[in-house]
């Protein structure tokens, strides 16, 4: 039976030393910003800023949610880009994503000013990435690593495969594995014989989208599986990409949905933002 990696208790220590942190800038009269620009009116998106709205308070973090309607022009979010980016008292800017029809999100990410990019999408901070030079980490892949490290798992020189090759998670967390030194498999919707890859795994991450496509018959068994998939079910009930009944007994370590990889975003977005701020203001 697979160990459980919990991420809200890894969360929850993370942000015990995040308070820490902020306790220890408030002092020196830094108080760490982020803004975050939420366009339309999608549900999840709304849940999801409201959920980082109340860890940015929990841990001494200012933010502001800047709302704009769905039909809202690319001047109006470029405009806001543009001040925010020359806003001292913000050291990140965040555009909550999927954007509303009609808008261009790689516009958009270009224009926020790299120091103040915590999600790490904009072009320069994901090259350095590439280049192992450093730059911003996304949250999400950040949070992956997070969870491994706390584990106890070890990664280099282990094989690892990724599945999704989406560039805020897939392409990412590849990356950092390889810096760290484990042998990577990136698979996507085209990979033949998906399984094949899989069985070899030390480490696997499921990042495709797709509810319950990993089995435990796909799992090598003792590995370490990172589920970082959330789909609503018919019943409204929230599940994995990896389907966790018959992952379990094989896994030697494994991360529920929800209460794996999720908390784990946030976590680390307080952190890239805290982060931000420190080497902002020296």
């Amino acid at each position: 039976m697979a160990r459980l990696i919990d991420g809200k208790a890894v969360a929850a220590e993370l942000r015990e030393g995040l308070k820490a942190r902020c306790a220890g800038l408030a002092a020196r009269g830094i108080t760490p910003g982020l803004a975050v620009i939420l366009v339309g009116d999608d549900l999840a998106s709304r849940i999801y800023v409201r959920n980082k709205e109340r860890a940015c308070a929990s841990v001494g973090i200012h933010t502001r949610t800047f709302r704009f309607p769905a039909e809202t022009e690319m001047g109006a979010l470029k405009a806001q880009i543009d001040a925010l980016n020359a806003d001292d008292s913000f050291d990140g800017i965040l555009l909550q994503l999927p954007l509303p029809q009609g808008l261009c999100a790689d516009e958009l990410l270009e224009r926020i000013a790299p120091e103040k990019d915590v999600d790490g999408f904009h072009p320069l901070n994901f090259g350095k990435l590439a280049l192992g030079l450093g730059g911003k980490t996304p949250c999400t892949p950040a949070g992956c690593m997070e969870l491994l490290r706390r584990a106890g798992v070890e990664i280099a020189g282990k094989e690892a495969v990724v599945i999704g090759r989406s560039r805020l998670v897939g392409k990412p967390t590849a990356l950092l594995l390889q810096a760290a030194d484990a042998t990577v498999t990136l698979c996507h919707s085209h990979t033949r014989d998906l399984a094949a890859h899989t069985r070899r795994a030390d480490i696997l991450i499921a990042a495709a989208g797709k509810a319950g496509l990993v089995t435990g018959e796909m799992i090598k068994p003792g590995a370490a599986v990172i589920d970082v998939g959330i789909n609503r079910m018919p019943d409204g009930t929230l599940c994995g990409d990896v389907e966790f009944s018959s992952a379990e007994p094989v896994a030697g370590a494994i991360t529920p949905v929800p209460g794996g990889v999720g908390p784990m975003t946030i976590a680390m977005l307080l952190k890239a933002t805290i982060d931000a701020a420190e080497e902002r203001r020296g």
